[in-house]
């Protein structure tokens, strides 16, 4: 199965570039039968293997696949059943945004043009504790158009139209965070105007094609 290949490849780069540690994280993505394949719980992102990917309906009842499954499922197929168009979802604890969600810091002030474009502002969500039901509805307020999350004292969430796009959404969050931590450092990052946000976005639509939703910028 393609989806699986694809999967454990996405697996490796985000415990590679150390937005995992330990077992940590858990990643899916819609099959072309419409079920969804997730990462099994209890096993190292950097070690999974296509045997270690369940397949499960949207119930989160396991139809194939040997193992336990993740006690985040459940903030997975929020997320697919409110986003038509996500077929990714990747969830993981990179240090520097886990960070900031630490703090109770969102994202919400523009700073990176290609950020505000691919991820727009990157809501905090309030603290749920894992595995409950309380997880996904700490997402509620901003599941219908954001693309990537902080969870409160715990990680980062993104949404992605293919596995590819979740991952580098994720990358780019995580270095997002890293660069505005050494902004800090440094005196502090700058915001850039609301003229020049409207500026960049009618850009975007007019040069690039890219069709911004303003419920995620502004």
């Amino acid at each position: 199965m393609p989806e699986k290949r694809k999967l454990v490849e996405i697996c490796r780069k985000v415990h590679g570039k150390g937005f995992v540690s330990a077992t940590d994280g858990n990643i899916s993505t819609v099959t072309s039968d419409n079920t969804f394949l997730i990462t099994r719980s209890g096993i190292s992102k950097g070690d999974v293997t296509e045997d270690d990917i369940l397949e499960i309906d949207a119930a989160g009842k396991i139809l194939n696949g040997k193992g336990k499954l993740s006690t985040e499922f459940k903030m997975h197929l929020f997320a697919y059943s409110r986003r038509p168009e996500v077929n990714a979802v990747v969830h993981c604890h990179p240090i520097y945004a886990t960070a900031f969600a630490a703090c109770g810091v969102d994202f919400s002030k523009h700073i990176f043009p290609e950020v505000i474009l691919t991820l727009g502002k990157i809501p905090l969500c309030k603290y749920a504790t894992p595995s409950t039901d309380e997880l996904p509805l700490s997402m509620e307020p901003y599941i219908d158009f954001a693309w990537a999350f902080l969870l409160q004292n715990h990680g980062a969430v993104t949404l992605g139209l293919n596995l590819d796009d979740a991952y580098n959404k994720m990358e780019k969050l995580e270095h997002s965070a890293h660069t505005i931590f050494a902004a800090k450092l440094l005196g502090g990052e700058k915001e850039l105007s609301f003229e020049k946000v409207k500026e960049l976005i009618n850009l975007a639509r007019e040069v690039y094609g890219i069709l911004p939703d303003e419920r995620n910028i502004f």
